[in-house]
């Protein structure tokens, strides 16, 4: 309560509203003393009440002024709430309008926590967007996107946009510190190896300010993953290296690159999904395991992560017996509520 009234006041005389806020209470003040004055029926506090109905013109009668003295208060009161409400209402809709103008210029900062930051925008920047949403069942994680560009490039209220070069500025600005996961894509105005240079930079700085924070990075060259490694990147992704490998199964076995594509979006079809082991399945051999998602959840078990983003175990024994630290790799039309 106190923080919210603290965060207020500081709005207030951030946005030069203090002024304007004490002459509407100082207003209120003596128009309530003044009617109790004029009216001897009516006390401080309903007097309180009834300057308040009558300077925002509300008007609802169960008060009035019988008196010429009262009815004299009555008029200077709503002579001047028109102008001080009117004055007020431009106030905050120039600041709100103003607050817009400069999200969707990025020049905003945020605080937000636990969210999602996107490093530069590209065409698999929007593709990585759209995935994130179209996700079904999954919760909607606030996203901030950092990219050299003039405007918001997204209607989403869900994603704080910060205009500039990804830097440690920029970075503050998007709240790094709080953040729970980074992907670091590549600047497409540049070459493939000064693409996989900036990067490398970049996974160093993110690295520096928050390592804790789960890293993925695109790069264009293979040659580069061992920066990257270098650098304390969490997950790496090589897109020419996976464009190549779905091509050659392609033209092995036709037909395979379509079902690749449905696994890997969000959008439609079956979907890839990495849940928690639920405490029940906790001990169970694989196989158990592997038959209680197909019949409780009309899932397919592929394989075992072993914790949060660690080494991925696909198509394990049969006899491997699941931890509690676990993760199940599946796939299923969405994601499911394992209990």
């Amino acid at each position: 309560m106190k923080n919210g009234l603290k965060r207020a006041l500081a709005f207030a005389q951030r946005e030069n509203l203090m002024k304007l806020l004490i002459t509407i209470v100082v207003i209120i003040f003596f128009s309530s003393i003044a009617i109790t004055y004029f009216e001897p029926k009516i006390d401080f506090v309903s007097g309180i009440w009834w300057s308040v109905v009558t300077l925002t013109t509300v008007g609802y009668g169960d008060i009035s002024p019988t008196t010429g003295g009262g009815r004299v208060v009555a008029a200077l009161i709503m002579f001047f709430g028109i102008g001080l409400l009117g004055m007020l209402s431009a106030n905050l809709a120039t600041i709100m309008i103003t607050k817009r103008m400069r999200e969707n210029k990025g020049m905003e900062t945020t605080n937000l926590e636990n969210h999602v930051i996107i490093c530069e925008w590209n065409h698999r920047s929007r593709a990585v967007l759209r995935e994130m949403r179209g996700e079904s069942g999954a919760e909607v994680v606030p996203i901030v996107l950092i990219a050299d560009i003039v405007e918001k490039p997204v209607d989403d209220e869900q994603v704080i946009f910060i205009s500039g070069q990804v830097n440690e500025e920029t970075l503050e600005k998007a709240n790094l510190k709080d953040a729970s996961t980074v992907v670091v894509l590549g600047d497409d105005s540049l070459d493939a190896t000064s693409r996989d240079a900036k990067v490398v930079l970049t996974t160093l700085t993110i690295e520096t300010m928050n390592p804790d924070a789960y890293t993925i990075v695109e790069i264009a060259n293979k040659v580069n993953e061992q920066h990257c490694r270098r650098a304390n990147a969490d997950e790496i992704i090589v897109g020419s290296e996976l464009s190549s490998h779905l091509l050659a199964t392609a033209a092995m076995d036709h037909g395979m690159s379509t079902i690749v594509t449905e696994l890997i979006s969000a959008r439609y079809g079956n979907d890839l999904f990495s849940v928690a082991v639920p405490q029940k399945l906790v001990g169970k051999d694989y196989l158990e395991v592997m038959l209680t998602m197909k019949k409780e959840y009309q899932a397919t078990l592929l394989g075992i992560q072993k914790g949060r983003g660690g080494e991925l175990q696909a198509n394990p024994d049969q006899g491997y017996v699941i931890d509690d630290k676990d993760f199940l790799v599946l796939i299923a039309r969405e994601r499911p509520k394992l209990v």
